[in-house]
């Protein structure tokens, strides 16, 4: 399969010009139909003809095994979970707090990886905020921020510039202060290679409703078999214990503790069917095209509107104009589909590979208007 006939797979991409993939990546048809099929099954079949139960505990198997392995990981170091929001706070809310315990992440985070530390200012946790310049952050800073911290979050990706970060370094130096690393990755399954072996981060959480083209509700926790130990999950359920019958329990070997009920798990076929369709492909010849189309729009804006690097790190790229709110209004009246951000005060387009050159020069030529 090649990028083309991805598109060509996507209905959602037959008519808009679509680039908001850093937000929400319209499913291929094959997807859906996955977790149609599931649920269609495990309704109508499954409770006659089976276990419901086991068709559903197979079924969480597969898929944890098929994002282990796109992900460079071992099998029980993922957890399935709803979204990239809650593989954060289930860490978040795993940690034995301290008063006086201190979170460190950037500026550049989502909520998803600023809301779960505000809430713990609550329980007397300091939330330690590094400052970044144009998406880009200062080790060093990163240093003296961490060397008396619990946890460090921060984004592999930024969502704001596009910028990649270090993360195996931020990693590194997070470890040498004795800290806990918590990696946001949402932004980079489906566009970047991901091996999470090389990041050796303690825990990465990821959703595979942007750039894999999956369905909300699909999301993934890894978290590294040692860290896991030292976790404790305020949710608790009989996936995430050993025994679910025992008294006291014991919690999961590895990350599968964080799996708690009977959660859906078509969201997560169709994870597995979207993971299949882009390994398909080849996700270094997506990696490629998404740099020669992000690098056609880069170069299409001045240089003091760009707001992302003038050589892109991703499909994420971000044009200062004057009003945000009344240019995305404006370009989906005229079919063409992006957001705007809230800091920096800008829109962002999220280039995928299934996007086209005419579709980046449509972009440009409907965005003249703001710097002309």
């Amino acid at each position: 399969m090649n990028p083309r006939e991805l598109r060509a797979d996507t209905p959602a991409l037959h008519e808009e010009v679509y680039l908001n993939f850093g937000a929400h990546g319209p499913s291929p048809q094959y997807v859906v139909e996955a977790a149609d099929e599931f649920v269609r099954s495990h309704e109508y079949e499954a409770s006659t003809r089976s276990d419901p139960y086991e068709v559903a505990f197979d079924a969480y198997d597969r898929v944890r095994e098929r994002v282990a392995t796109f992900v460079g990981a071992a099998d029980d170091e993922i957890a399935l979970t709803e979204s990239t929001t809650a593989g954060i706070n289930a860490v978040a809310n795993a940690v034995d707090w301290e008063p006086g315990d201190t979170v460190v992440r950037t500026d550049l985070e989502h909520p998803a990886g600023t809301l779960p530390w505000q809430r713990l200012k609550r329980e007397d946790v300091d939330v330690r905020v590094v400052e970044t310049e144009d998406g880009r952050v200062d080790l060093d800073a990163f240093a003296e921020a961490v060397a008396d911290a619990r946890l460090a979050c921060f984004s592999a990706v930024t969502w704001t510039h596009g910028t990649r970060l270090p993360v195996a370094e931020m990693v590194d130096i997070a470890h040498e202060s004795g800290a806990f690393a918590l990696v946001d990755a949402v932004q980079v399954p489906g566009q970047l290679p991901m091996d999470v072996g090389e990041w050796g981060a303690d825990a990465v959480a990821a959703a595979g409703h942007k750039w894999l083209l999956g369905l909300w509700g699909g999301g993934f926790l890894h978290v590294d078999r040692d860290a896991a130990e030292a976790l404790r999950p305020t949710t608790v359920g009989y996936r995430s214990v050993e025994t679910p019958t025992a008294d006291p329990y014991e919690f999961a070997a590895g990350a599968r503790r964080f799996e708690v009920g009977s959660s859906n798990p078509a969201p997560h076929v169709a994870l597995g069917e979207a993971i299949d369709a882009i390994g398909e492909v080849g996700v270094d010849r997506l990696a490629d095209r998404i740099q020669i189309l992000a690098a056609q729009l880069a170069d299409g804006v001045p240089d003091d509107r760009l707001l992302s690097p003038a050589a892109p790190e991703s499909g994420l790229v971000t044009i200062d104009v004057d009003d945000p709110e009344a240019t995305v209004d404006r370009l989906a009246s005229e079919g063409i589909v992006v957001r705007a951000l809230p800091t920096p005060d800008a829109v962002r387009a999220s280039v995928h590979a299934v996007n086209t050159r005419a579709e980046v020069d449509r972009l440009l030529d409907a965005l003249d208007s703001e710097w002309a």
